[in-house]
């Protein structure tokens, strides 16, 4: 999330964004996208300054970009608190008056301001009770349906991402395993270490067939990665290809992406990948 959002300096790689690689942007052109990319943090506790009410918040990154009149801070304020489900009237209150989950529609709504094509959700509902997560998860959802914001919504729950997601990728140690439409992934995963994450979700039925994958062992770590596949040493799959060789990025037939010796071969000599990302890489938030 950092990365997509220039706030740490990637490494080596790209980072694509609409065709346009924003690690490579200086000043007034980063300057620039950053009006058109927009970030909910984590914490809702945090991510907000305290000395600033609801209102001054929401108004402080456009005046990063224009000048706003007191009628103007004031109109503006109002509308989003009213987008993003609170009253206007809470303009005035500070962060610690404001409950966790109003917290976050603050965050949300200060988000908005600038009208951005693309929103980066950061595990944007993992410290909220699970009542308050289901509102602001719905939230979104019209959000995105009337204003066509595109999310890049990053978390560790799947019942949260199989809610409000469209396309999902899903990580290991930083390199893509699987890429592929929400439904489809959820119905039939194909790559092991996915199937290991939807079997190890609970199940609230208790009847319910649950998908069983043995894996065993520690995750390695992201700074020494083990040389070729990163799941090899835990994927019950493995074979000595996996050991040598990092799998590229296979197109399947239905439409998704899979990274993975076993279950989606490459069908040509593509050249042994390095187990870790060369300058070329394409930069990979997780």
């Amino acid at each position: 999330a950092r990365l997509l959002m220039r706030l740490v300096e990637p490494p080596g790689g790209r980072v694509l964004i609409d065709g346009t690689d924003i690690a490579s942007l200086k000043k007034d052109a980063l300057h620039a996208w950053r009006g058109r990319m927009q970030m909910v943090f984590q914490d809702p506790y945090s991510s907000l300054n305290p000395r600033l009410t609801a209102g001054q918040i929401i108004t402080e990154p456009v005046e990063n970009f224009e000048r706003l009149s007191r009628k103007q801070r004031t109109a503006l304020a109002a509308d989003l608190l009213q987008k993003v489900g609170m009253s206007p009237e809470m303009m005035h209150r500070l962060p610690s008056e404001l409950s966790g989950g109003q917290r976050q529609r603050l965050g949300i709504a200060r988000a908005l301001a600038l009208q951005p094509s693309l929103i980066i959700a950061d595990e944007a509902v993992s410290a909220l009770d699970v009542s308050v997560q289901a509102q602001i998860l719905n939230l979104l959802l019209d959000l995105q349906q009337q204003m066509g914001i595109a999310f890049v919504f990053i978390s560790h729950d799947l019942s949260v991402v199989e809610h409000i997601g469209h396309r999902v990728a899903v990580m290991y140690l930083g390199r893509i395993v699987e890429l592929a439409p929400c439904e489809a992934l959820f119905a039939k995963p194909v790559h092991p270490y996915t199937e290991a994450l939807i079997a190890a979700a609970p199940v609230p039925d208790p009847t319910r067939a649950r998908l069983e994958v043995p894996v065993e062992g520690e995750v390695p770590s992201p700074i020494n990665p083990p040389r070729g596949c990163a799941f090899h040493p835990r994927c019950p799959l493995a074979v000595e290809r996996c050991r040598i060789e990092v799998p590229p990025p296979v197109p399947m037939p239905d439409g998704r992406v899979v990274a993975c010796h076993v279950r989606a071969p490459a069908t040509e000599n593509i050249p042994t990948q390095p187990a870790v990302a060369d300058d070329h890489s394409p930069a990979h938030v997780s």
